[in-house]
């Protein structure tokens, strides 16, 4: 698989010349949770990532629960963690891969090449006893990192509404079946889901990670590949970025609605749906 390294892969080759390893634990809700888990053992060389410092701009009254911060800043952050154009960068998080999937995506959206996710994340590094640090690793300044920032991996509200009406674009909630049918919101104040919108959810996909190859993924997303255009959405612009992997490792070209289904919302007017709806 093209976007990811297999644990036994990082385990050797923890020494290899300019690899970087991130940390990007997250909890909804608890915002310490990642620092504290980090402090209680890591992958060795490891540096923590803060989600909603470094990977969340300011909230407003459009845009999502989660918007982009400054991508000028965030380049000259990640940069400070010692991301360069030579670097090989490895991600993980817990094994769920949203949260090491929202760095992986913003990285490739800047243009940055080398970028892979430890698959099944720290869990399984944890499960094979490869041992955990509890040393701080200070990061050390990157060299040249050059943005080449790629806007046809994005979508907003007005492409999504464009889309709706269209026979070759397809919209994909990324969310669980019942926020997508709107049997229950635990996170944005209305349920149900855009117009039009086919709910795949990433988590099944993660559950059977092990087991997961190209000819299984095809399969997965096979219904997709007729349009000319997918857009990916999910809440607030985190999970849907597992789908976006996917995808992309059987050669599909997704873009992000990066507000989601919170930004989508936001909007007086904008229909919402609580039903299911398949692909004609």
């Amino acid at each position: 698989m093209k976007n990811f390294v297999t644990t036994r892969w990082l385990k050797g080759n923890l020494d290899m010349e300019n690899l970087l390893i991130f940390d990007v634990r997250y909890e909804l809700g608890n915002e310490e949770y990642g620092k504290e888990e980090y402090n209680k053992g890591h992958i060795e060389g490891a540096i923590f990532v803060p989600m909603e410092d470094l990977l969340t701009g300011d909230v407003g009254n459009h845009g999502g629960r989660h918007p982009l911060p400054d991508m000028d800043q965030f380049v000259r952050s990640i940069n400070d963690l010692g991301v360069d154009d030579f670097k090989t960068v490895v991600i993980y998080d817990d094994g769920e891969l949203a949260m090491a999937g929202r760095l992986w995506w913003m990285l490739k959206y800047i243009g940055k090449d080398q970028v892979f996710l430890l698959k099944d994340g720290i869990k399984e590094w944890k499960n094979n006893d490869y041992g955990l640090s509890i040393e701080k690793v200070e990061p050390s300044k990157g060299g040249e990192l050059t943005l080449k920032m790629n806007n046809r991996m994005i979508a907003d509200v007005e492409d999504v509404k464009e889309a709706i009406g269209k026979n070759n674009e397809i919209i994909v909630d990324s969310r669980t079946p019942d926020r997508y049918k709107g049997e229950i919101e635990p996170i944005d104040r209305i349920p149900g889901h855009i117009p039009a919108a086919v709910n795949y959810p990433w988590t099944e996909l993660v559950e059977d990670l092990g087991e997961i190859d190209a000819d299984k993924l095809v399969a997965h997303y096979s219904e997709l590949a007729q349009y000319n255009k997918i857009i990916v959405h999910c809440g607030s612009g985190i999970t849907g970025t597992v789908n976006i992997m996917f995808m992309d490792e059987i050669g599909l070209k997704p873009v992000l609605y990066l507000g989601g289904y919170s930004d989508w919302i936001s909007y007086e007017g904008n229909e919402i749906i609580k039903e299911t709806k398949g692909i004609d």
